[in-house]
């Protein structure tokens, strides 16, 4: 929430332009990487170069293809990143399984502490990884720093759970026997994780699973390789200094290939993937057909339900970060906006007055509150998706366009005069559109919330207490994050990180999710010198 006090901040005040060190640079410098110019030298502070080793498992190494990281500020080169190949795949894997002999056997405490340096590494290189995030992923600075952030925030959280691991204990109806439950690491955790939060995902099933006595094996997105290199060699340097097989926490950039041998393969014994809905289907099919384990964190079409009671002052900068937050390219973002009839028309008005002094740019400026999309490939879907709203009699209220500069930017999009139910409105669309609904009450929006394809997450605008807990209840909404008067990516570090339907299953975080990293036992105890069920038998 503090994020989203801070952007709201920002966009009703104003602030005078903060353009820092990257407003200095001139982009003339045709190809070349922009790790070597004087304006990024910050990005050796990091440990990287303008060539970098892609696979960690106690060196670092990679035999793979070689990639380039392009930023989306300007589609200028950073730097390279050597990938790995399914055989540095598979020598990862089994050094990982050698290293959780040794990990497994830590207790669970000292476990925490380990999680607690890397927190504290973390902080230490806060601003600099902020950054590396915005010009790798294209967020702006306050989200960048932001995201570091949430990964510092789940160390805090898993070093105080290393300490409260425990299965409970049952009564017997026999006599001289107790029930107990036992929980044990399951091994290793294989983590695929997506371009949009290439730092938090992966330290919420980073700092969980190694308090639960896991070890880890990380492929990174393909677009976002240095952002993932900077992660690794914090981790590995805390890992060494405890004296520490390496490949606790395993790093393996590549590309389609080590997906699917990581989905297919056996020695991982839980594969969490966070990525679009068609490719987590494709991952969780492989899986279970090795009878294996996943945590799938996938797509979402949110909503945002506005009442007629709502407090506006409210609703206004909520709904606004939400759907531009990361160019509209969150699990989280609202998609979809449904305003009770009375109120329609002075939201839209209020909303479409904020998008409109949006400031779209260089993200590194502290000024911007909206960067680029990802990559060309988003622009394309960005255009082919309101083809598809003008085709379908939608019309384009604010935004719409894409701006004619270096770099990949559209202009956030407001659209309105379609069908609750048309199929470009059901449909997930990773871009800044949202789509703005007109309802008559709260079951007729509840309707239209669960009846997307995704369960991630939703929210209601109300001070109503009775329509608050009809909306939390089993005839209210369906996702797995369902707020009140926050918006939909406004979720805590303490919440539940897991969806439903066709968003998947599992959760990355929250009061149980590290059961999910565990294999229970339930443990029969006889203490006593009988054997009830063998009585009457002669031995």
């Amino acid at each position: 929430m503090a994020m989203l006090r801070a952007f709201s901040k920002k966009l009703f005040t104003f602030p005078k332009s903060n353009l820092g060190f990257l407003s200095k640079c001139a982009y003339s410098n045709g190809g070349n990487l922009l790790i070597d110019e004087p304006e990024f030298s910050w990005l050796k502070e990091l440990g990287l170069k303008a060539e970098n080793d892609g696979v960690y498992n106690g060196i670092w190494k990679g035999s793979g293809e070689s990639v380039t990281s392009f930023s989306p500020i300007n589609g200028r080169p950073i730097a390279h990143v050597r990938q790995g190949s399914v055989a540095d795949y598979e020598e990862s894997v089994s050094l990982a399984k050698e290293a959780w002999k040794t990990w497994a056997t830590v207790p669970g405490p000292r476990r925490g502490e380990i999680v607690r340096q890397i927190g504290e590494e973390l902080r230490a290189h806060k601003e600099n990884l902020g950054k590396l995030l915005c010009l790798e992923n294209g967020k702006i600075y306050v989200e960048g720093v932001g995201e570091i952030q949430e990964y510092i925030d789940i160390c805090d959280y898993a070093v105080g759970l290393s300490r409260m691991f425990g299965g409970r204990v049952f009564p017997s109806e026999r006599p001289g026997h107790v029930l107990m439950e036992q929980w044990n690491p399951v091994g290793l955790v294989g983590i695929i994780t997506a371009f949009n939060f290439p730092v938090a995902v992966y330290g919420w099933n980073n700092a969980i699973g190694l308090v639960c006595g896991n070890v880890n094996i990380w492929k990174g997105a393909p677009t976002t390789p240095l952002v993932s290199v900077s992660i690794a060699k914090i981790i590995s340097k805390v890992i060494a200094q405890n004296d520490l097989p390496g490949a606790i926490c395993s790093l393996v950039q590549g590309g389609t290939d080590i997906g699917q041998a990581m989905a297919a393969d056996k020695n991982i014994d839980l594969l969490s993937f966070t990525g679009s809905t068609p490719v987590g289907q494709q991952v969780g099919v492989e899986v279970q057909k090795r009878f294996g384990r996943d945590i799938l964190e996938l797509g979402g079409n949110n909503a945002i339900i506005v009442m007629d009671d709502a407090d506006l002052n409210l609703v206004v900068p909520a709904v606004v970060f939400a759907c531009i937050g990361t160019a509209g390219q969150r699990c989280t973002t609202t998609r979809r906006l449904i305003l009770h009839e009375k109120i329609y028309d002075e939201v839209l008005e209020r909303i479409s007055n904020a998008y409109k002094q949006i400031k779209i740019g260089d993200p590194l400026d502290q000024s911007i509150l909206c960067g680029p999309v990802h990559n060309e490939k988003a622009v394309e879907l960005f255009k082919t998706t309101l083809e598809d709203v003008n085709a379908s009699g939608g019309k384009i209220t604010v935004g719409g366009k894409v701006l004619d500069r270096p770099g990949y930017y559209v202009e956030p999009t407001i659209v309105t005069g379609l069908a609750h139910d048309s199929d470009v409105v059901l449909r997930e669309t990773f871009a800044p559109i949202l789509y703005v609904l007109k309802t008559k009450n709260l079951e007729e929006a509840v309707q239209w919330n669960n009846e997307v394809d995704q369960g991630l997450t939703s929210s209601v605008f109300t001070k109503d207490v009775g329509k608050i807990f009809q909306w939390l209840g089993p005839f209210g909404s369906d996702c797995g994050i369902v707020n009140v008067n926050i918006p939909t990516n406004g979720a805590e570090i303490g919440g539940a990180f897991g969806g439903e339907k066709a968003t998947g299953g599992g959760r990355e975080s929250g009061s149980d999710a590290w059961k999910g990293y565990m294999k229970r036992s339930t443990c029969t105890i006889n203490y006593s010198d009988d054997l009830p069920l063998a009585q009457g038998i002669e031995f």
